[in-house]
Parts: C-alpha cells; sequence; structure tokens
C-alpha cells in the first residue's frame, strides 16, 4: 500500500471502539449488466451546452491546513434544501467553483395546520439568486416527494433535467398539467451512464426501491468522489429482474469515497427488508380467502411492481381488472406504453362495464391507501362514488402503511369500510406491504461497501438521521467525520475539510390552487382561527353630508347559534353605534382607528359574555 492510499483510507479500516450515544462529536444542528434500450419517447441522449457561470462568493476561511503550501482545490458545497429533518420535498444542490447542479426537486403534503394548502415545495430564492451556475437537475426516481416540485421550479428556471425514462415520463405528464409541455429539455439516461456538468461529473447507479427506473449517484468532483444513494433498499429478488448495482458501489469504495450520503427513512427498523415478492405470496393467499367476493385493492399508483402482482393473481384467478383514480390510471397507463407493466389480453375492462360481471370475476385497483378525502376509496367509504357501492359482498386490501400524520385518516376510511359489511385487511393483520427503504442491515451493508470517509445522512426526520450516523459510528467512523445537517446548512467537503460553514435562504413555499408562497404564517393563522372559533361581520353605512348612521348589519359565520345569539348580536349593534356616536364622522379622512376601536369594543363585548374570541370583520360604506 502506498502513501497516497494510506492517507485515502476510510475510517472503517481502522480500530476504533464504537462510542457511547451520549459521547458524540457529530454535528446537530439545526444550524449489471442488462440494461435497458434507450428510450423511444423523444427525449434528448446528449448534454446540453456548457452554461456561463459568474465567479462563486469567496469561501470562508478553513478550518484545517496543512504545513504544505500546495494549492488547494476549490470544496464542493452541498446545500440541502429539503428532506432534512422532514419527510417530503427531497432538494440539494451541489456547488464545485462555478458550476452547480440539483438532485432531485420533490413535494410535501401539508399538515393539520395548513389549512387550504395543497402542497408544500421547497423555497429555492438560492437557486434563483445563482441561477447563471445552474447546469441542470437529476431526478433518482419518480415518486413525488423527488419530482412534485419540478413544476414550480422549472416555471422559474428553465434548466435541463436529467433521469430514467420512467422518471421523465411521469415528470412529462405533470408538465402537460402545467401547461409545459414540449418547453423543458427532458434528457433519459440509462444505469452506468455519465453526465457532466462542469467540473462535475455524474453516475447513474441502479437501486433497487418501491417505483421501477430508481437510481443512486457517483458524484466525480475535483475534491474526490461523492455517492448519493437515494431512496434505495436491497432486494435479491425484485420483481422485474433488476438487481442494485452492488458491484458499482463496492468498485467506488475500493477507488476511495469522500463522503456518502444514504437513505435514512428506516434507520430505526433492524434487519433486512423484505422483498416485494413476499406481497405477491400474500396476495395470492388472500384471493383464495375471497372467493365468492369482489377484491377491492388500494395501494400507491407509482408501485408498479405491486400492480404487477396484483394482475397476475387476478390472471391466475380469471378475474378481470378495472381501475380507479386519476393518478393510478395515469401512471398505469405510462408503465403499459413503457413496457413495465405486463397485461394479458383482455383481462383490462372499463370501469362502466363492472356491472356486467359476477363479483367473483371482479379486482378492482384504486387509490386512496392514505385515506385522502377525495380518493375513490374514500369516496367509496362514504357511499358518495358515482360506480361502486361497498356491501357484505366486499373483500378489501389496504396494500400500503400510512405515512406519518395519515394514520387517523386511514382508520377512519376502514372503520366506514367495515360498517358497510365489508372485510378489510391492511398491513397490521396480513403482509400486504413491505417498505421500498432500506433497514439496518442493508444501512451499514452500503456504509460497508462505500468505506467514506466523511458521512451525512439524508432523507429524513431527525431521529432518523441520528439513529443513521449511530449505525456508521458502531461500524467504527469517527463521529467527527459525520454531520447531521437541516435545510439551509452549507457544507463544505474536500480531502481537508468537513464542516458547516453557513446557511442559505430555505424553508417551505405553500401553494394553495395557483398561488405559490402567497400564503405565509399569517394567512394560515387567519384560516386557523376562522376554524376554530368562527367570525363576526359588521357592515355599517354612513352619510357622509349629515353625519348620521343609516344601519349596523352584524352577521356570524361558524361563531354559534343558539336562542341567545340574535340577543348577542342586538347588543353588538348598539356597541358599535355607541362607538360611532361618538366620533366625528364628517372630519374622518381615514377610517382605519375607526375601525380598530370598533373591533376593539365588540372583540372584548363578545369575549365576556361567551370567552370566545371569533374573528372580527369591519366594514364602513361611506354613502
Amino acid at each position: 500500500m502506498n502513501n497516497n492510499d494510506l492517507q485515502n483510507q476510510s475510517d472503517f479500516g481502522e480500530k476504533i471502539a464504537p462510542k457511547s450515544p451520549k459521547n458524540h462529536q457529530y454535528s446537530e444542528r439545526r444550524t449489471n449488466t442488462g440494461e435497458r434500450k434507450a428510450p423511444s419517447r423523444n427525449y434528448k441522449k446528449q448534454p446540453p451546452p456548457a452554461v456561463t457561470a459568474s465567479s462563486d462568493e469567496p469561501a470562508k476561511p478553513q478550518r484545517y491546513q496543512r504545513k504544505d503550501t500546495k494549492k488547494i482545490s476549490s470544496p464542493l458545497r452541498i446545500i440541502p434544501l429539503g428532506g432534512l429533518n422532514e419527510i417530503g420535498k427531497n432538494m440539494t444542490v451541489f456547488e464545485c467553483g462555478n458550476d452547480m447542479f440539483i438532485i432531485d426537486c420533490g413535494l410535501a403534503f401539508p399538515d393539520s395546520e395548513m389549512l387550504g394548502v395543497d402542497i408544500v415545495i421547497p423555497d429555492f430564492t438560492y437557486v434563483e439568486r445563482n441561477r447563471e451556475r445552474l447546469k441542470g437537475i437529476v431526478l433518482t426516481h419518480g415518486h413525488e416527494d423527488h419530482i412534485g416540485g419540478l413544476p414550480y421550479f422549472l416555471k422559474k428556471i428553465n434548466v435541463p433535467v436529467y433521469g430514467t425514462k420512467l422518471t421523465l415520463a411521469l415528470v412529462e405528464s405533470k408538465l402537460v398539467e402545467h401547461g409545459m409541455q414540449n418547453k423543458v429539455k427532458l434528457i433519459a439516461t440509462l444505469p452506468r451512464q455519465r453526465v457532466k456538468f462542469g467540473c462535475m461529473e455524474v453516475e447513474f447507479i441502479r437501486v433497487n426501491h418501491s417505483i421501477p427506473d430508481s437510481i443512486g449517484v457517483a458524484i466525480s468532483t475535483p475534491v474526490g468522489t461523492i455517492v448519493h444513494t437515494g431512496d434505495f433498499k436491497i432486494d435479491y429478488t425484485p420483481i422485474n429482474g433488476d438487481i442494485i448495482n452492488l458491484a458499482r458501489f463496492c468498485e467506488l469504495g475500493k477507488k476511495g469515497v469522500l463522503a456518502l450520503m444514504a437513505d435514512s427513512t428506516n434507520a430505526e427498523r433492524p434487519g433486512f427488508t423484505q422483498t416485494e415478492r413476499t406481497v405477491g405470496e400474500s396476495f395470492n393467499n388472500l384471493f383464495i380467502k375471497a372467493e365468492g367476493k369482489r377484491i377491492i385493492i388500494a395501494t400507491f399508483s407509482s408501485n408498479i411492481h405491486r400492480i404487477q402482482q396484483i394482475v397476475n393473481c387476478a390472471e391466475k384467478y380469471g378475474r378481470k381488472i378495472a381501475v380507479f383514480g386519476r393518478s393510478m390510471v395515469n401512471v398505469m397507463n405510462t408503465a403499459i406504453e413503457l413496457g413495465y407493466l405486463k397485461l394479458p389480453k383482455d383481462i383490462l375492462i372499463d370501469i362502466e362495464d363492472i356491472d356486467k360481471y359476477k363479483n367473483e370475476e371482479i379486482v378492482l385497483i384504486t387509490t386512496g391507501s392514505q385515506g385522502e378525502p377525495m380518493s375513490a376509496l374514500t369516496r367509496m367509504a362514504m357511499n358518495d362514488h358515482k360506480k361502486v357501492s361497498i356491501t357484505a359482498h366486499d373483500f378489501i386490501i389496504i396494500s400500503a402503511t400510512p405515512i406519518p400524520g395519515n394514520e387517523k385518516y386511514v382508520t377512519k376510511v376502514v372503520n366506514e369500510l367495515m360498517k358497510c359489511g365489508a372485510e378489510v385487511v391492511y398491513e397490521k393483520m396480513y403482509e400486504v406491504h413491505v417498505s421500498g427503504h432500506a433497514c439496518q442491515e442493508e444501512l451499514k451493508l452500503m456504509l460497508a461497501m462505500t468505506k467514506p470517509k466523511f458521512f451525512i445522512p439524508v432523507h429524513g426526520e431527525h431521529r432518523h438521521l441520528k439513529k443513521h450516523a449511530d449505525l456508521a459510528i458502531s461500524m467504527g467512523m469517527r463521529p467527527s467525520n459525520i454531520i447531521i445537517t437541516d435545510i439551509g446548512d452549507v457544507v463544505e467537503v474536500s480531502d481537508r475539510t468537513f464542516r458547516c460553514t453557513e446557511r442559505v435562504r430555505s424553508g417551505a413555499l405553500l401553494v394553495d390552487g395557483l398561488g405559490v408562497g402567497e400564503v405565509g404564517s399569517l394567512v394560515l393563522r387567519d384560516r386557523k382561527h376562522l376554524a376554530q372559533e368562527g367570525s363576526v361581520s359588521t357592515a355599517v353605512a354612513i352619510d357622509m353630508k349629515s353625519g348620521e348612521i343609516l344601519g349596523v348589519d352584524i352577521t356570524s359565520r361558524g361563531f354559534a347559534y343558539t336562542q341567545d345569539t340574535d340577543e348577542l348580536l342586538n347588543q353588538c349593534k348598539e356597541l358599535v353605534k355607541n362607538v360611532l356616536l361618538g366620533t366625528d364622522i364628517k372630519a374622518q379622512e381615514d377610517w382605519n382607528a375607526v375601525k380598530q376601536n370598533i373591533r376593539k369594543e365588540v372583540k372584548n363585548f363578545i369575549f365576556r359574555k361567551t370567552k370566545r374570541s371569533p374573528m372580527i370583520i369591519i366594514q364602513i360604506l361611506e354613502v
């Protein structure tokens, strides 16, 4: 072993005893072959022309300095703008010198406090301010939390998008919805293909996940190689036969990996993630159990491998398939077109024809596994579906696990389905779902294969990131070589540096209808106030010539309605009149002070009488 080999040896080659969690030094700042042919769609295969870039901001002084005066390369800057300390809206910026590219641009779903909000996307202000340096976007796979924010980003910064053919097909569908078809350069790539972004080069590596065509990446930079796993698991028997390219990860580890960024979603789960074929075996048993009944299966529309297994079981037991839900129909059509989903001839029937078949001859595949209010399964449960009514002759399988925060919605749907007499099977009862993310032993295997010098756990809440860091430490990695970051943190990486240097603007943009970022904390506060307390609206008509009060009208919404409410509102009218009588109406040019006074008096009066604080809305009409 030469001197360079010794210098680049990772911590996994050193005998370092695992340290107790209380002594962790890492930062917890809030501060293989057999590839498919090229795609048949109209995606470009060559990288875009180079983009002229401006000079980068000067780097801050380095913490670690060698005694020699050898010229130091510009460090790599890694800037997560989403996907850390949260589930969803994954987006990471990579910068080196004057070059920049992005991995993923996803969305998150709003929580219970974000009333009226449709989706949440990353705040990409930093990228906007450095748009002249941006060379392109790389997508790891086609899930919403990795591609859902892309149309909103591309409306502001139109750059080439790189991904595998299924991923780009799903992106293309989104662009059509946003009126952006044929306006964005989509460049299809294959595993083991390389794409240059200035001084950086990205290699695509096949991984297993719950959607086909998922990839991890190896990023070659002037300071070393960075491996980003994307969302992954290790499945030795995948449905489509495309096994994760473990050999390539091992090759990279042998050559030397400067830093590893790895999926942390299941870092708390011991052992290995089960193969997707487990679900297929369960489906087979449940199809036998459901003899004589209509089968309804709810799952993620993007889980094409699972849909394929449903199709296989339906064919085996002589059942026809009907599909419900817009996203399910769209994804299945795309997967069939591209050859990822194989359907026997005449097995698929139109939803309009389901009444022509007996219950035991039908399988319905639908959306709604997360209890979404407007999904097909939820509408069935609430007897609000135009085509399907749930009865005791239905056998329903929910083939998914609730996303954190959706548990109560799923429970409600299950209860309503059971009230209709249906038999319902879900994950806690039967093995009808397996995760698409690696558990602890797979995460340890990835660390062992790549042997990184530095480690950045990604994709998960803080507890997932910390547990993943603990796993690395248990394998002999120095705590000082691990950083748990937050969105907005700038991590500088070189062979001599590994640290957070600064923060950039980051956060969330709330999408409400056609508005992006228009809904902020104040709007959400008002919506919450309205939802909890209701409103009381006061309209006053005033003759400006005479100063006479022509009328006062008070109405309430979502506040209260009792026998005493009318009397309460009448008292409020008198209160408003008294406030106005004490005001020189003719002299008023700005009514804001008067409105504030009325609002204060009405609010205090209502609180004294009801111990409630509705939103008070004042309108003055000048006649």
